[in-house]
């Protein structure tokens, strides 16, 4: 077995796991998701979860990939057969394997995109509306973005398979190559690097942008600024919190913003040292993150919205998703302000660097596997991944509905899935109390007793109610999808989920003989 890897500083660990949970969802996801739930009432609910499902599943996924690596593993397979000694511990670990990888091939995807658009804006490549804003309405306003970003990614054509345009597959190459070059380097040299550059300079490109949308000046409203825009997210209609959507909408990006339940988490953690302060790591991990999402997440898409569109128009831009707010209405924004092409680049250049960070952790518990599990080298193991990426990524690039089918499925179903599990495993069958010791040991703070109950009894009924309300409210419209490209999106998942299967056994009859 190869010498396992380690973080070479208690900085850079922190910067590569906040870089993990930072990502386009603190951008792009979160201010729809506080737009759609009631702004400022969807916040009470959001920091709850936080409490009671974020703080304490981060600390399971630090005790869990901290317990396997002193044992040799860093993905689930390997760590759940050490936590659980039964023949269904390793084959229930594939999700951890499964799940980032397949996040991995859509997300590196639309990271291009933003790397593309990044040079659209500082190019000023955008057309020109013919239409003012204020007079026409936000959807004949950007319809020449929407138009832009469709022609990019190929979806104006017919049938079910997309044709993106010649430089969509340059700049995706280009982020691949940058990604897997990152990933070469190894874990101190490449990832931990990658992150003492990229984290920082992502907040200060953040703040750069926050003082920018803050002094915005509507082109509708001369009454429409900063105070007033805040007051779309931050004003409380306390009568949403009596909304059960709220609370699971709140409890669900609390679950995304963190990445929990992929498996990146504990493969990060399974390079800390055996006696690293895990708690206030996990802490401060998280407390990043949601800097990042709460302060700059929630002002600059949302606000500069407000104070372009007005408070329906910003209703509008929202209800249409995180790809629109993103790549449609920012960069229409951006147009209509001085310098605007330099922030519109600093805004995609911002998503790129939290694209960048997720997507090689996303991609190192397959590497994990691969060093751990098959006794390979590094360079074996990341080009094992690239290979099995490139002939993986035509599906969400150009099968039409293919990237939504492999998120529902990859990125949100079955993170609850594998959370609720790590859970069961960790705190009822191999332990509570040597799970507790685990998640302590090291630590230089207190953590209070009550997240031990909360993570053995609170913490997994949440999960079980999320669990089960998504089901009730997705499951029919998903599978009553019935087109050639749905069909063909499962087809590869099951079909890639097998070959995990395979792996597995393949890895474990190497071992036993």
């Amino acid at each position: 077995m190869n010498q396992r890897e380690q973080w070479a500083s208690r900085i850079g660990l922190i910067l590569a796991m906040a870089g993990n949970a930072i990502g386009l969802g603190n951008f792009l996801r979160f201010p729809v998701q506080a737009a759609e739930n009631g702004g400022g009432a969807f916040m009470i609910p959001y920091f709850i979860s936080f409490i009671i499902l974020g703080i304490p599943l981060m600390w399971v996924e630090w005790g869990i990939g901290r317990y396997g690596g002193t044992r040799g593993h860093g993905t689930a397979p390997g760590i759940f057969d050490a936590l659980w000694k039964n023949r269904l511990a390793k084959y229930i670990g594939i999700l951890g394997i499964f799940l980032p990888l397949v996040i991995l091939i859509y997300y590196t995807y639309i990271c291009s995109w933003t790397l593309a658009f990044s040079f659209s804006s500082l190019l000023n490549l955008y057309p020109t509306p013919d239409v003012t804003p204020g007079v026409s309405s936000p959807k004949e306003y950007l319809a020449p973005y929407q138009g832009y970003l469709y022609n990019y990614i190929g979806a104006t054509t017919d049938g079910p398979i997309m044709r993106p345009e010649p430089v969509a597959y340059l700049f995706f190459f280009i982020t691949l190559g940058i990604s897997f070059w990152v990933l070469s380097k190894g874990i101190s040299g490449g990832i931990e690097r990658l992150s003492k550059f990229a984290i920082p300079l992502l907040f200060v490109m953040a703040a750069v942008l926050f003082v920018r949308v803050v002094t915005l000046e509507s082109p509708v409203d001369p009454e429409m600024g900063a105070i007033r825009a805040f007051s779309f997210l931050w004003e409380p209609d306390l009568s949403g919190l009596l909304s059960p959507k709220v609370w699971l909408a709140a409890a669900g990006q609390i679950f995304f913003t963190l990445s929990l339940g992929i498996g990146a988490i504990l493969t990060y953690a399974s390079y800390v040292k055996k006696d690293e302060d895990i708690a206030l790591d996990g802490l401060s991990t998280a407390s990043l993150n949601e800097f990042a999402e709460v302060v700059f997440g929630s002002t600059i898409a949302i606000v500069s919205a407000v104070i372009f569109f007005g408070f329906s128009g910003a209703r509008e831009v929202a209800s249409g998703g995180a790809f629109k707010l993103g790549f449609i209405s920012m960069p229409a924004i951006f147009g209509h302000m001085p310098f605007g092409e330099f922030f519109g680049f600093l805004w995609f250049l911002l998503l790129f660097f939290a694209g960048l960070t997720s997507v090689v952790a996303l991609s190192q518990p397959a590497i994990a596997f691969f060093e751990d599990e098959f006794g390979w080298s590094r360079k074996r193991s990341v080009t094992a991944l690239m290979v099995i990426f490139i002939l993986s990524v035509p599906v969400p690039m150009f099968v039409k509905g293919g990237l939504d089918e492999m998120d529902f499925w990859a990125g949100t179903f079955g993170l609850v899935i594998l959370a609720l599990l790590e859970l069961i495993i960790f705190m009822w069958i191999f332990d509570s109390e040597r799970a507790w010791e685990e998640i302590t040991r090291g630590a230089h703070i207190r953590v209070p007793r009550v997240f031990f109950y909360l993570m053995k009894y609170v913490t997994p009924l949440f999960l079980v109610v999320i669990l089960v309300a998504w089901g009730y409210e997705h499951l029919p419209e998903v599978l009553a999808k019935e087109d050639g490209g749905i069909w063909l999106t499962r087809g590869f998942l099951a079909g890639l989920f097998i070959l995990h299967i395979l792996a597995i056994r393949w890895a474990w009859k190497r071992k036993t003989g």
